[in-house]
């Protein structure tokens, strides 16, 4: 196993065909900023500023391919820095439900931690692959398990049955809600896990798409506490009895592969945010022209002894592709500002997608700022949804959404010799880009920019994959990519992404 890891420790060394860093001014001159207004202010996206990547083939401490786990990304607290210029720090990874191509596998729920560096590149002129892959170096650390009550292992595979509520968890953050467990006879939490978000006192807050829930686990990996959303969101059949496969649509409730997709975090409120991948089954989610309105949900969290507590819900329209008008489901949001969020929206298509030219992956701004706040309301009941047949409810205002940052323009990607479109090959930009983080660029000219990290989902998709123990081959071999933007971002409180990653 050490020699592995050596392996990927050579990535830090991968391509010495040198090149120049420009200063912060040769930047703004060779590259035009392309702006988005949202609330009367102007953000910027100033391009893509680094590219990294880990193999498909690489095998994490388990002995598993590490894949799946540009399924959601943060910064670990108190670990990014800067030495001229260069920025070193690590990367939280969650993979998802592991390698699933022939069905769901009884896949342990882990958090993995990637090192970093970071030299940005800030020229007109395109670099080779190779030297494009200098500008993000990435290296394996670790990983954790993390289990269920009683120290049992999580699992991936399909829900297929419901762990009874514990008597007193309506009240008391500690007691378990209805869960969702692998059978009648294996009662083992199951999680597909999308989200993450790092607290200051070690713990981590984990979305789930099975429940959908959100589960608070320790700097060990134990499960302490669940959020259980409102009604409306829950899955229910058509006698009203929870069921959480996602085999099969609910007759209400979040969309089978399609729940807490987005998870982040306000720290000067202790609000916790979570967003639906795409609309509730009621609120047209189960067809795809028809599931644009999609919720996001805040929740109190300040006190970890008291139950979380829902204080706001929103609607948020998601794009439409412009030639089928199908909805392009969000994979990620991002905390900005109070009522700024970044979100992560995207098609399928790209290496190891449906098609190798992808149409449409954006980072997008969505305010929230005069959208309707609807928790508590009646639309919490799954009778009562807000866009039956995918037709908004009028007396609900929406999130005002505009498009920022695409992650397939032509001349960024060239930049870093990249490409989107033929052929399939370790150039061609990934499908599934599913993350977010921000970290200071600490410019004294521009102490508005931040770096905009992204990573996608491969899939676990390798040639030479090992999925619990056993090699499999999946016929591609689809690497794990990581992007990085320098955007500018004015509505940002100064100081409050540095104290969200542990700076201050």
């Amino acid at each position: 196993m050490r020699n592995k890891f050596l392996g990927l420790l050579s990535l830090t060394t991968l391509a010495r065909q040198s090149f120049s860093i420009p200063t912060t001014q040769e930047f703004s001159a060779s590259i035009e900023p392309v702006t988005a207004n949202v609330d009367g202010v102007t953000y910027l996206n100033k391009g893509l500023v680094g590219f990294g990547l880990i193999p498909s083939n690489f095998t994490e401490s388990t002995g598993d391919t590490l894949g799946g786990f540009g399924g959601a990304i943060a910064l670990k607290r108190g670990t990014f820095r800067e030495t001229n210029g260069t920025f070193f720090g690590t990367l939280l990874g969650r993979p998802d439900r592991g390698f699933n191509v022939d069905g769901t596998v009884d896949y342990q729920a882990r958090q993995h931690e990637i090192d970093f560096v970071l030299t940005p590149y800030y020229a007109s002129e395109n670099l080779t692959f190779q030297a494009a892959r200098q500008t993000l170096k990435l290296s394996y650390r670790n990983t954790v398990l993390q289990f269920d009550r009683l120290h049992k292992k999580t699992s991936g595979l399909d829900p297929t049955a419901v762990r009874d509520a514990q008597l007193g968890s309506n009240v008391i953050p500690f007691l378990d809600p209805a869960m969702p467990i692998v059978s009648k006879a294996d009662n083992r939490l199951v999680i597909d896990a999308e989200g993450i978000v790092s607290n200051s006192d070690g713990t981590f807050w984990v979305s789930d798409e099975y429940g959908p829930y959100i589960y608070r686990f320790s700097t060990s990996g134990q499960l302490i506490q669940t959020i259980q959303p409102p009604d409306a969101i829950l899955p229910r059949d058509a006698s009203g009895a929870l069921n959480f496969t996602s085999v099969v649509n609910p007759t209400t409730g979040r969309s089978p592969n399609q729940g807490f997709e987005g998870l982040t975090f306000d720290d000067s409120t202790n609000t916790l945010y979570s967003m639906l991948q795409s609309a509730t089954i009621q609120d047209g989610g189960s067809a795809k022209t028809t599931g644009r309105y999609t919720r996001l949900l805040a929740y109190d969290v300040a006190n970890p002894a008291s139950k979380a507590k829902l204080v706001g819900e929103w609607v948020v329209p998601l794009p439409l592709s412009a030639s089928k008008g199908n909805v392009l489901a969000c994979s990620e949001i991002r905390f900005v500002s109070e009522g700024v969020f970044l979100a992560l929206s995207r098609d399928g298509d790209g290496h190891g997608g449906g098609d190798n030219k992808s149409s449409y992956k954006q980072i997008d701004l969505f305010s929230i700022s005069s959208a309707s706040d609807i928790h508590g309301s009646r639309f919490d009941d799954p009778a009562n949804p807000v866009s039956p047949g995918g037709v908004l409810d009028s007396s609900i205002v929406p999130a005002q959404y505009v498009s920022f940052v695409s992650l397939i323009d032509p001349v960024q990607l060239a930049r870093f010799g990249l490409h989107n479109g033929k052929p399939a090959d370790q150039t061609l930009i990934d499908g599934k880009w599913e993350s977010l983080a921000l970290a200071p660029v600490n410019d004294p000219q521009f102490p508005d920019d931040y770096f905009l990290f992204t990573a996608a989902d491969n899939d676990f998709l390798s040639t030479q994959g090992v999925s619990l123990g056993v090699p499999f081959n999946a016929g591609i071999d689809v690497d794990n990519q990581f992007m990085v933007f320098r955007v500018t971002l004015p509505s940002v409180v100064r100081g409050s992404v540095q104290r969200s990653i542990g700076l201050l």
